[in-house]
């Protein structure tokens, strides 16, 4: 009889915890948990309010993200029928947050380089962008016209991006030490630390907007850095083997038009904090 009663309490038991894991199951399903910097305007950003659509930071509820990136989350969001919830991730730690399932994806500005697809897969790009270099209004560099004019010049880029990469194509640079983030560039460039970094064309007009005393150098046809075109292209990571999410992501960025990508993007410039 006590045998008995041990083996229904078991069940009772196994029943129990089988439910409370369904039940954990099914909520964190209904959650697409993405993760970005929410430092690099006007992909993305931190602010302290709603704001223009912002969203509530989880990791940290008294921040908010907005951007393009953000806007690119909610769309997918939606179509795949899940709330969406923001994880504020340093660059480093994106890929690390996603093949570890602490995150579903990263919409970051990342661009879908060979050597990331070899960790991660990736949607068709949402973005695509010219490199530019952002340097004081005042500078000598200001003027360039071509990576030639840049000779001498102190550059850097972002760490662990082809950014940086690319640097070493200016002959005569004096390469700086790579930075964590672009809002760490910035002063650096401001302060006279460095003549210039190296960004994407949107990242350069949103740091130019919000620090009058910036400017960026676009070059002549031909003049330029040479890169692949994956480089400049911005795509949905997700964690390997995830076909069917990649799949739906791709549908829903497909309903995205390119005359509303224009406004996104033009929209997201003019909204970010002046701070940024």
């Amino acid at each position: 009889m006590r045998h008995a009663k041990k083996m229904i309490a078991l069940v009772l038991i196994t029943v129990l915890s089988l439910s409370l894991l369904a039940g954990c199951a099914k909520k964190e399903s209904n959650q697409f948990k993405v993760g970005l910097e929410c430092n690099y305007a006007p992909f993305n950003w931190t602010q302290t309010d709603t704001s223009h659509g912002a969203v509530s930071i989880s990791n940290s509820p008294s921040e908010y993200a907005g951007g393009y990136d953000v806007e690119v989350a909610r769309k997918i969001a939606a179509k795949l029928g899940k709330e969406l919830v923001i994880v504020k991730t340093e660059w480093e730690g994106l890929i690390p947050a996603l093949t570890s399932g602490k995150i579903d994806a990263i919409i970051a500005g990342m661009s879908p380089t060979e050597e990331r697809k070899a960790t991660v897969d990736f949607s068709d790009s949402y973005y695509r962008s010219d490199l530019v270099i952002v340097v004081k209004k005042d500078s000598p560099f200001a003027a360039a016209k071509s990576l030639a004019d840049l000779n001498g010049a102190k550059i850097t880029a972002q760490l662990n991006t082809f950014h940086y990469e690319v640097v070493d194509q200016i002959a005569g640079v004096a390469k700086q030490t790579a930075m964590d983030n672009f809002p760490a560039m910035i002063v650096a460039v401001a302060s006279g630390k460095i003549d210039g970094y190296v960004s994407e064309k949107p990242g350069a007009i949103s740091a130019v907007a919000a620090n009058p005393d910036l400017t960026s150098v676009e070059f002549a046809a031909g003049q330029g850095f040479s890169y692949a075109d994956e480089n400049v292209a911005v795509a949905v990571a997700v964690k390997k083997g995830s076909a069917d999410l990649v799949k739906t992501i791709n549908e829903a960025l497909a309903e995205i038009g390119q005359d509303q990508r224009d406004t996104m993007m033009e929209t997201a410039i003019k909204t970010q904090p002046v701070a940024q």
